[in-house]
């Protein structure tokens, strides 16, 4: 990892970014401050000559001059400032950038201790937004005191130039103030720790509340963490509070003595001119200078706040994160490990902060290629053993040799490639199956440094989906995308596969699909469908669009179908209603009916005008939509009625002569010979959709359809766009089965050399773990060590080793058949006393 600085990211002085990195800005920046100083100054002097030497001996030409430089200064300073500020920013965002890369680079290295009692959203609040108080400070430490402090000194000088005793009276006010807002400053400092301190807790609770709102609602809780919530709320409002009038006593004190400072000079300098003490001009200058003098003096203070903010904001985040990693994270160049790895642990212990022990003096060996499963009672220290051997956690006493070589002189970089984890509840990121397959596998390459990262060849990627059971779940991804109409050789395929798929599979599929045959209704597609018996075009009309188009509405009246649809759609709203009544949960029957949950409370107001003979255009339109929406085999709330069945089939025929009259080129129908956008490849090849809520039907559907896609040299390719799949956040668009898959081909693919499983195929289903287990006993044997914790004890008997845990200690160390003639723990473990 790049390092901004020497000193660890949490040691770095704040000070440190605005120079780091950016010195040659700041020095350009510092000419520009010299720069503008003058061009402040010089204003005031143009003000004093103009009323002296232009205007009281009448010289137009002088008037002109002192004017232009008067001019000509202004628009300079206006300039240099926009010049000054941007070139903030540019430090401002660099810093920033620099800050939260480096900050994050060292959180991800932190114990997961550390995150085991850290929120998500602390961590987020900490990057995003703690340090972007720090990162605009760091763009203006410099050239913003500087310009002002010199801008100060100049107009200091410069009114002791136009009368001394005058500017010593003015000047005087300064250093009271100097004395005064600092001791302000410190009450809002620490109300502004408090905030910053309140704050952080708060959101930590609300990121846990939202993490736990499945359980929060399973029980309505709601109550007991509206109370958790109020309690930091009302502790942020009380101390906010006091920050804002300390931080607002400080402008209004500042104010009020800057203020005092033309009193001053009207007092006085009107005496002086009275006395013939001092000039017009001069007195107008001072006036002026007097003025001027505020915003610098201003803006000193605000920039002392900000650093004020800046820095507490730094220091509470860079405290709160001040943990050094608990490994060594890069390798020594002498540092080496056996590809096929052995294990042997001596005298391992775990003991927690509190005291608590999780592993006990725990021994055993594993030659390479050896198996062993880990059993025992929840709690019994299993996960924490492997967790350990993983360099998950730091052990507390005792060794672990992987390979020959001690496991806390192993790097973490050098564990990398040697080892693969699958746990229990495995993570997938957002993005593609391809990205979390790939995850483990750039990790590997990217420490060794390969500037290509050259991915591993499909496949490789391909065989590793196989053997870990997702293969079929990502080939009907690929067969579920819409492919863009640019794709010319797979709609080639596809259009080449449809009728040996009819020919050959027509028959048997039946039950499972239903085919696009335009003398059928079909009953798994929607109303509209039914009609038009195709898609629109892409941007084409939609179902809204239509049922509000009078040219469509004139169809369907002349077929005969506006009537019945209309009242089709009245039925379905009541029909709607009247099961979903007042659930609080409507989601629960919505899906059976084409009525979207957001407009139910709308649908209500729809039957209230209906019942009263009210209905309105707009009305008629929505109950037209809905019906055209409705899906018999779907939509079952409501039947289908025979007579409305027939009128469709006799309006379908009719669509495409209207369609090509008023719409010319907006749809697409369905033809044997050409391919039908918008819908995907899987209905492509059939002509037809998947029906759904058929058992089996995926898996007969892609035993007839694989060697089709083979015979056509596209099943790879197929495969690839499955692996495109954009899996969702934290990948809640794949089952908790399929993300046990995907995490076991995540470490196939990488192919270490020891692999830690801890419950690895628990949310599997039965097949699905009698396919890894024989991968395990078959693919693995004498190949790759492995190490896993086991629930199910079927299957066990096929591991070399079987290590039984209690309460921290490894009780027992032995072949099944050993463990079973002991008639110890395993035995009982297994067959009960």
């Amino acid at each position: 990892m790049k390092k901004t600085s020497q000193k660890p990211v949490c040691k770095t002085s704040l000070f440190f970014w605005a120079f780091h990195g950016n010195l040659k800005l700041q020095i350009c920046l510092f000419f520009i401050v010299v720069l503008i100083v003058g061009a402040r100054v010089l204003p005031l002097e143009m003000q004093k000559r103009v009323i002296n030497d232009a205007i009281a001996l009448q010289n137009v030409e002088k008037l002109f001059l002192y004017c232009g430089i008067y001019l000509l200064s202004i628009t300079l300073a206006g300039a240099l400032k926009i010049a000054i500020n941007y070139i903030q920013s540019i430090i401002g965002e660099r810093v920033m950038f620099a800050m939260r890369q480096q900050l994050y680079e060292h959180i991800l290295t932190l114990p997961l201790s550390f995150f085991r009692k850290t929120q998500p959203g602390m961590v987020v609040s900490a990057l995003m937004s703690e340090l972007s108080a720090a990162g605009t400070f760091a763009g203006m430490a410099f050239a913003s005191p500087l310009t002002n402090i010199l801008s100060l000194l100049a107009f200091a000088i410069y009114l002791m130039w136009l009368h001394t005793s005058l500017a010593l009276l003015t000047l005087v006010i300064y250093p009271a103030v100097s004395f005064i807002l600092p001791f302000l400053q410190r009450k809002a400092n620490r109300a502004n720790k408090s905030r910053v301190d309140i704050t952080r807790s708060a959101s930590n609770q609300i990121a846990e509340s939202v993490s736990g709102i499945a359980e929060i609602q399973v029980h309505a809780a709601y109550q007991q963490e509206d109370k958790k919530f109020r309690y930091y709320n009302e502790k942020l409002k009380k101390v906010r509070i006091r920050w804002s009038l300390l931080k607002f006593g400080i402008k209004t004190t500042n104010n009020y003595f800057v203020s005092l400072g033309p009193f001053l000079v009207l007092l006085y300098g009107g005496y002086l001119i009275m006395h013939g003490q001092l000039g017009l001009g001069a007195m107008v200058a001072f006036l002026s200078a007097q003025e001027k003098l505020y915003d610098p003096w201003k803006e000193l203070i605000d920039f002392y706040q900000v650093y004020q903010d800046a820095s507490i904001r730094y220091k509470r985040t860079m405290e709160y994160f001040d943990h050094q990693p608990e490994f060594l994270l890069e390798a020594p160049p002498v540092e080496s490990i056996d590809d096929r790895a052995s294990v042997e642990v001596t005298g391992l212990s775990f003991q927690t902060e509190e005291g608590k022990y999780l592993l006990r003096d725990v021994s055993f060996r594993l030659k390479p290629g050896e198996h062993m499963a880990l059993v025992g009672f929840s709690g019994s220290g299993k996960s924490t053993l492997i967790q350990c051997i993983a360099k998950m956690y730091q052990y507390s006493k005792g060794t672990i040799m992987l390979g020959g070589k001690n496991l806390a002189d192993i790097s973490k970089n050098s564990l990398v490639e040697k080892m693969g984890y699958i746990s229990q509840r495995p993570f997938i990121f957002t993005g593609s199956v391809k990205d979390n397959l790939l995850y483990a596998d750039l990790a590997v390459r990217e420490v060794a440094g390969d500037e290509q990262l050259a991915e591993p060849e499909l496949d490789r990627m391909i065989l590793a989906l196989q053997q870990a059971g997702l293969y079929a779940d990502v080939m009907r991804f690929g067969l579920d995308t819409i492919v863009g109409s640019d794709q010319i050789d797979i709609i080639n395929a596809v259009i080449n596969i449809r009728p040996n798929f009819r020919k050959t599979f027509a028959v048997q599929l039946e039950p499972y699909v239903e085919f696009y045959k335009s003398t059928d209704y079909l009953y798994h597609s929607s109303l509209i469908g039914n009609i038009i018996f195709g898609v629109a075009v892409p941007n084409g009309l939609g179902v809204e669009q239509l049922s509000k188009h009078k040219d469509f509405t004139t169809f369907l009246k002349q077929t005969g179908l506006l009537e019945p649809l209309e009242s089709l759609g009245e039925r379905i709203i009541s029909e709607t209603l009247a099961l979903i009544g007042d659930l609080e949960d409507p989601d629960l029957l919505a899906e059976k009916s084409p009525i979207p949950t957001e407009s139910l409370e709308r649908t209500r107001k729809i039957l209230a005008r209906s019942k009263d003979k009210k209905i309105t255009e707009t009305d008629k339109n929505f109950l037209l939509t809905i019906a055209l929406e409705f899906t018999p085999a779907i939509h079952t709330m409501v039947g289908l009625p025979m007579a409305l069945r027939e009128s469709i089939l006799e309006g379908r025929k009719k669509f495409p002569a209207w369609a090509e009259e008023f719409f010319p080129g907006e749809f697409k129908f369905y033809n044997k010979d050409s391919y039908i956008h918008n819908q995907s490849l899987l209905n492509n090849i059939f002509m037809g959709k998947a029906k759904q809520g058929m058992p089996h039907a995926q898996e007969k559907i892609n035993k007839a359809i694989i060697q089709l896609l083979i015979e056509e040299d596209v099943l790879e390719y197929v495969v690839y766009l499955g692996m495109q799949f954009q899996v969702g956040s934290v990948g809640d668009r794949l089952s908790g089965g399929q993300k046990q898959k995907l995490a076991i081909a995540r470490v196939l693919l990488k192919n270490s050399s020891l692999v830690i499983m801890d419950e690895a195929t628990s949310a599997l289903d039965n097949a699905s773990q009698a396919r890894i287990q024989r991968l395990i006993d078959t693919r693995w044997r004498d190949k790759r060590t492995v190490i896993a914790v086991m629930h199910r004890l079927d299957g066990i008997d096929s591991f070399d080793k079987i290590g039984v845990m209690k309460a921290g200690r490894l009780l027992e160390v032995g072949s099944y058949q050993e463990l079973i003639d002991k008639k110890g723990v395993f035995h009982e473990l297994l067959f009960g006393r």
